[in-house]
């Protein structure tokens, strides 16, 4: 695990996953239940900082920048430790372990990970231009895993490069 020397930087997550059947298929009912819970338990998690939700609802789940069937979730969190805390330590390990009830298996990268200056909010068409260089290069202080990270330190010429909107 990578921490953020640096307070000025924050980490970005971008995770997309492929539905097996359409969302309001009854077959997805269990993950749209846990949506909620899950997405108020990030919301709380010490290190949170922001997610994506689609205009005047509660998740992003409506937005489909990279596919009609691929749901998308966005955050920013102040260090790699408070995301992996909600990842791995939370309500949200349960959708996890659920995953292959509702989702194709991944047959690329589906997390990206990506250091940016505190207090930037990133776009959907920054974090899948991330993905991209993820899937095309592999892991690098621009785009990265929780098992190949970098720290911010690690990432301060793409950040120097980044600029704060």
């Amino acid at each position: 695990m990578t921490a953020s020397p640096h307070p000025a930087a924050h980490l970005a997550q971008l995770n997309v996953a492929t539905l097996l059947h359409p969302f309001d298929d009854p077959r997805i009912a269990p993950f749209v239940e846990m949506l909620d819970p899950v997405n108020a338990a990030a919301d709380g998690t010490p290190g949170f900082v922001w997610r994506l939700v689609e205009e005047g609802e509660a998740d992003a789940t409506g937005l489909r920048p990279a596919g009609e069937n691929v749901i998308v979730n966005l955050s920013v969190w102040e260090n790699q430790e408070a995301l992996w805390d909600f990842a791995y330590r939370s309500g949200h390990l349960e959708v996890m372990r659920r995953r292959r009830e509702w989702f194709e298996r991944h047959v690329e990268a589906h997390l990206v990970l990506w250091w940016i200056p505190a207090g930037h909010i990133p776009t959907v068409t920054e974090a899948l231009e991330r993905l991209a260089d993820l899937r095309a290069h592999g892991p690098s202080p621009r785009a990265f895993t929780f098992a190949s990270s970098y720290s911010a330190a690690e990432a301060a010429e793409d950040l120097a490069a980044a600029v704060p909107e």
